[in-house]
């Protein structure tokens, strides 16, 4: 199976600096295939045919805390979540000068329907749940009235991470690649 992992708050802002190369490393040094990395804010794209993906998750977590001394959180998703996560993603949806769109990843706490109640959404904000992940839309010039604003500093902020819809889009667009 393909999974990717998701780091949050990795090399964001100077802070939580962490080398790709060296995370690769780390990856392969825990059984992994076909591990490689995507940009510089922490995804990982791997293979593992063994372990359960709350295994993968723990495995990660300590890795990364023994090789780098970092306490980050991760989340991992299988090639089918990113599927159906990218499936719901409307193509008119995008990341531009005109638009901004982002792929919230949420954390079990609040990887549920109800999530969209805790979540301020203002009229400029198009949001939608998919099981794993808030989708949220907006156009650029109403940006700052997005009550995506309102959202930093709370718990559910603290469990997610978030990427912009282009970098998904490529996400998925490597694990197609990488299952032939």
């Amino acid at each position: 199976m393909i999974y990717l992992a998701l780091f949050r708050g990795i090399n964001v802002g100077g802070n939580n600096k962490v080398e790709m190369k060296k995370l690769k490393i780390t990856f392969e040094s825990l059984g992994f295939s076909h591990v490689s990395t995507f940009i510089n804010s922490g995804n990982v794209l791997f293979e593992d045919s063994l372990k359960r993906k709350d295994e993968l998750t723990q495995m990660i977590d300590e890795a990364v805390r023994k090789d780098f001394q970092l306490d980050v959180k991760v989340i991992v998703i299988n090639s089918d979540q990113l599927n159906a996560i990218c499936r719901e993603l409307p193509s008119t949806w995008m990341k531009n000068e005109n638009m901004r769109t982002d792929v919230m990843f949420l954390w079990e706490k609040y990887d549920r329907p109800d999530v969209l109640e805790k979540i301020k959404i203002t009229p400029v904000d198009n949001v939608k749940y998919v099981p794993g992940a808030v989708l949220w839309n907006v156009k650029g010039e109403d940006y700052s009235q997005s009550g995506m604003m309102k959202l930093m500093g709370t718990d559910l902020y603290r469990n997610m991470t978030i990427r912009n819809v282009n970098t998904v889009r490529k996400l998925h667009q490597i694990i197609t690649n990488m299952q032939g």
